[in-house]
């Protein structure tokens, strides 16, 4: 496909690449492949080299967001695709992605099954971040990490800008899409084991893609998140008042707090919706 572009954020990835562009090339002996070196130590570079491919180098690390970005915005296809460059990612499945692009969506994210997820722990943190997003947008979140998927480029640029330069470009992405009102599908694929030493740290990275998860809330919903929170201090404001009033007969400054508190976090809410509403009206006006 000539308005294809394939691309494949790399860090120190040179042995996965010299298996992985070979095969590429001969699903998509005319596609665009850009290979985006994140600051590699190791011979990256040079095997990028020894094929057709276009290379961007980072001078230093910059994340895989930031990679992401900068592939996004060379790219030429009308079309991108993302997946990793450790050989994860097989790109027969490519074609998968593509067929269901065609049906009209405007993304296509190829959905880990259950049995290749790379360990029990990753599939439960998974499980609930997919679960938490998929509350917040109201619509079901298959794979809210995975970084193997197609879109429409147009679409993709217009939050280029909301992308963290770290992890997890794929959940600003999918939640970004989803508040637009971008279809978004699902196809699930089969991802092999990592060759070489992951550059995500659980626990770092868990609590990043969390944060990742409530920032984008508040630009996605943000009355999803404060109006609970604010209920919660009314709730707690209402019942210590009926405790100190039952036992001493008395409003305490700790109540009249509560309420202020309860009544400030739900005004923040409510001004960001608006601030929200007006951020994406002028995105939808663009198209």
């Amino acid at each position: 496909m000539d308005d294809l572009s394939i691309i494949l954020p790399a860090k120190n990835e040179a042995a996965n690449l010299q298996k992985l562009l070979p095969q590429i090339r001969k699903f998509y002996p005319q596609s665009e492949i850009v290979v985006v070196d994140d600051g590699s130590s190791d011979a990256t570079a040079q095997i990028c080299a020894s094929y057709d491919v276009r290379l961007i180098r980072h001078p230093y690390s910059l994340g895989n967001g930031a990679a992401i970005k900068t592939g996004a915005r060379a790219a030429s296809g009308k079309i991108l695709v993302f997946l990793d460059a450790d050989c994860q990612h097989r790109p027969e499945d490519i074609q998968g992605l593509l067929a269901k692009l065609g049906e009209g969506y405007d993304m296509v994210v190829g959905s880990r099954r259950n049995a290749t997820h790379a360990s029990m722990g990753r599939w439960w943190a998974n499980s609930f971040y997919n679960r938490l997003a998929s509350w917040i947008v109201g619509q079901r979140i298959e794979d809210l990490t995975s970084g193997f998927r197609a879109v429409h480029a147009d679409k993709f640029r217009k939050f280029i800008y909301l992308l963290p330069n770290g992890f997890s470009y794929p959940t600003t992405t999918t939640m970004a899409f989803f508040r637009a009102g971008y279809p978004v599908a699902y196809i699930p694929v089969d991802v092999q084991q990592r060759e070489g030493k992951s550059h995500i740290r659980p626990l770092r990275d868990g609590i990043r893609f969390l944060l990742i998860i409530f920032r984008i809330g508040t630009l996605y919903s943000p009355l999803k998140l404060f109006v609970p929170i604010s209920l919660m201090f009314f709730v707690t404001a209402l019942g210590y008042y009926l405790y100190t009033y039952m036992s001493a007969s008395r409003f305490t400054t700790m109540t009249a707090m509560l309420f202020s508190t309860s009544v400030l976090i739900f005004l923040i809410g409510l001004v960001s919706e608006q601030i929200t509403n007006l951020l994406y009206s002028h995105t939808n006006h663009e198209d």
